[in-house]
C-alpha cells in the first residue's frame, strides 16, 4: 500500500478547503490545521499555497502524460484522460480560475506545465532529438488552444461534454507534431 507524503496530504488539505472556500480567503495555517500539520512542516515544501497549487497540478498533468506510449496508451487517451481530470476537478479549478492572483497568471501557469510535459514527451517519442523552432511554436500554440478552450469548458462558457473537449484537442493537433502524437 502506498503511502500519502505530507506534500500530498497538504494538498489534499487545501483542496478540501477549497470546496467550500475562495482559495484567496485560504490562509497557511488553515491548510495545515485542516491536516494536522505546523506551518514549518508546510513551508519545508511549499513557498506558499500558490507553489503548493503548481506542484499539485504538475503532478496530476504528468501522471497522465507519463503513461503516454505505454502499451495501449495513445496520444487520444491522454487527450481524454487530461479532459477528464478538469471535468472531475471542475469546482476546484474554476475556484482556481476565479479566486487566485490572477484567472491569466493560473491559466499561464497551466500553459507551461502543458508545454513542458508534451515535450518531454515528444522528446521520448523522438529519440531525444532537439524539437525543431517550428516544432516548438507548434507546441506552444497547442497548449495556448488546450489550457484556453478548458478553461473556458470549466467556467461553463462553452457547453460541451468531456468526450467532445477530447475529440477536439485531437483533431487540433498541429501538422508538425502529429508524426510523434498520432
Amino acid at each position: 500500500m502506498k503511502r500519502k507524503t505530507a506534500k500530498e496530504i497538504l494538498a489534499a488539505s487545501f483542496q478540501e478547503l477549497a470546496s467550500g472556500k475562495s482559495i484567496d480567503k485560504i490562509t497557511i495555517q488553515e491548510i495545515v490545521d485542516n491536516c494536522g500539520y505546523s506551518p514549518a512542516t508546510f513551508y519545508r515544501y511549499f513557498k506558499d499555497k500558490y507553489d503548493l497549487i503548481a506542484w499539485e497540478h504538475t503532478r496530476a498533468v504528468a501522471e497522465i502524460v507519463d503513461q503516454t506510449g505505454a502499451e495501449d496508451y495513445v496520444w487520444k487517451q491522454t487527450l481524454y484522460d487530461g479532459a477528464r481530470l478538469y471535468h472531475e476537478n471542475k469546482d476546484y479549478l474554476a475556484n482556481l480560475l476565479q479566486h487566485t492572483s490572477g484567472h491569466d497568471s493560473f491559466m499561464r501557469y497551466m500553459t507551461e506545465i502543458d508545454c513542458a510535459a508534451l515535450e518531454k514527451y515528444i522528446l521520448s517519442v523522438n529519440g531525444n532529438q532537439k524539437l525543431t523552432h517550428e516544432e516548438m511554436l507548434c507546441v506552444k500554440m497547442y497548449c495556448h488552444g488546450l489550457v484556453g478552450l478548458a478553461c473556458e469548458w470549466i467556467m461553463g462558457q462553452i457547453d460541451t461534454t468531456l468526450e467532445e473537449i477530447a475529440e477536439v484537442y485531437e483533431q487540433s493537433i498541429p501538422e508538425p507534431l502529429k508524426k510523434y502524437l498520432l
